[in-house]
């Protein structure tokens, strides 16, 4: 892993990403991440091909 973010890296990003975004937008960015890493577990799972398969 070439990259190791301690917590004050983790926090100054955080902070720009608040910055950039506004505190508005956090919720609908948090939701489509969460979704997206959903997804993502579903789909290495396999779960969409035995949906797909019943269907």
């Amino acid at each position: 892993m070439p990259f190791r973010l301690g917590p004050w890296e983790i926090a100054i990003v955080l902070v720009i990403i608040l910055i950039v975004f506004g505190v508005g937008k956090l919720p609908q960015i948090g939701g489509a991440v969460g979704k997206s890493i959903r997804q993502f577990r579903q789909e290495q799972r396999g779960e969409d091909e035995e949906v797909e398969k019943a269907g």
